[in-house]
């Protein structure tokens, strides 16, 4: 059985993606994504075998991500006749804003820790038995997230994700998803959108290709501030432009929350390992009641009693049910023989 999983395959003039897909709107997405990374691949094709590769390790990520931002708008979805309409309010506009949020921010946190916790396993900052421990802190520190069940140092958490084990660097993906809108916001302009940042899309916009074929031509040639400088005339990461295209919807939740009176945040804990000691004061749960161990005992007892009475009553009632039912049966025949 074949494997699932993206590949690109590169030849000396062309390029093929092997992937599985369907037809729905995350594989629309995906397919637009490896795309950029193969337009990357023909671009720096002409340079030095040492330097065709991204600017940085982000770039390559950010490249093929800033083709979904301008994809996945209702604009261009309509312009490729995947939606009989375009909606113009608000609500829209917030729902829209929602489902990339629920994709590119919620992940920022989770894209930052990762290689905080590989990096201070390097250096020694986090010792081999406190894998797991300092794991789970990082994880409430930066996203709020505890772990569902007890979990102890017999545990290895960090491995469920496959850069762990297989020791890739993650940051790249961090790097990816500040960039991509500084990409998106300077290739927009490139291509003469007015408005709202969300709504832009630069389908057949040859400025906005020229700007990013010239920066992707470059590959590892040059420092990545320079690629940068080139597309959006400045060499700096900046969260500016991120902060600039969910702006709407930062704005209704700041409202949102304001009038729902919502608590923000989580307080600062230091989450600690599960080592199966006994509840303070030896107090249990028994029926969703809380006890001491002493009158839960008690307590089963008094259910196994209530159980045993229950069972002989069912046995006794059985019998005479049998009882009846064949006296029953039998008076008509006693009748017939008379």
């Amino acid at each position: 059985m074949s494997s699932c999983l993206i590949s690109l395959v590169l030849a000396s003039s062309s390029a093929r993606i092997k992937q599985c897909t369907v037809v729905n709107m995350d594989d629309l997405i995906t397919v637009h994504h490896e795309m950029g990374h193969v337009q990357y691949f023909l671009q720096y094709k002409e340079q030095h075998i040492s330097f065709r590769d991204g600017a940085n390790p982000g770039f390559h990520e950010a490249i093929g991500d800033v083709m979904a931002l301008s994809v996945s708008t209702p604009k261009h979805l309509y312009s490729i006749n995947l939606l009989d309409r375009v909606e113009d309010n608000l609500e829209s506009d917030i729902n829209y804003l929602m489902s990339i949020a629920l994709d590119k921010i919620a992940f920022l946190p989770f894209g930052y820790l990762m290689d905080q916790w590989r990096w201070k396993v390097f250096d020694g900052r986090i010792n081999d038995d406190e894998y797991n421990q300092q794991w789970w802190n990082l994880r409430l520190k930066y996203q709020g997230l505890c772990p569902p069940v007890p979990r102890s140092e017999e545990d290895f958490d960090p491995g469920a994700k496959f850069h762990i084990p297989a020791n890739v660097p993650y940051v790249r993906y961090f790097v990816s998803f500040i960039i991509q809108f500084q990409f998106h916001q300077a290739l927009c302009k490139a291509a003469g959108h007015v408005g709202p940042l969300h709504k832009c899309d630069i389908y057949q916009s040859k400025e906005a290709g020229t700007i990013l074929g010239n920066a992707m031509k470059l590959g590892f040639s040059k420092p990545w501030p320079e690629a940068m400088q080139l597309i959006t005339g400045q060499p700096n990461m900046s969260a500016e432009a991120l902060l600039t295209y969910f702006e709407p919807l930062k704005n209704w939740l700041i409202n949102e929350n304001v009038k729902n009176a919502e608590n923000l945040g989580w307080p600062e804990y230091t989450w600690t390992p599960f080592s199966g000691q006994v509840q303070e004061n030896d107090r249990v749960h028994f029926l969703g009641i809380s006890l001491d161990s002493s009158e839960a005992a008690v307590g089963l007892w008094v259910l196994l009693g209530i159980m045993l009475v229950f069972f002989i009553a069912t046995l006794v009632l059985g019998v005479r049910f049998l009882s009846d039912r064949n006296r029953a049966l039998k008076a008509p025949f006693e009748m017939e023989l008379k």
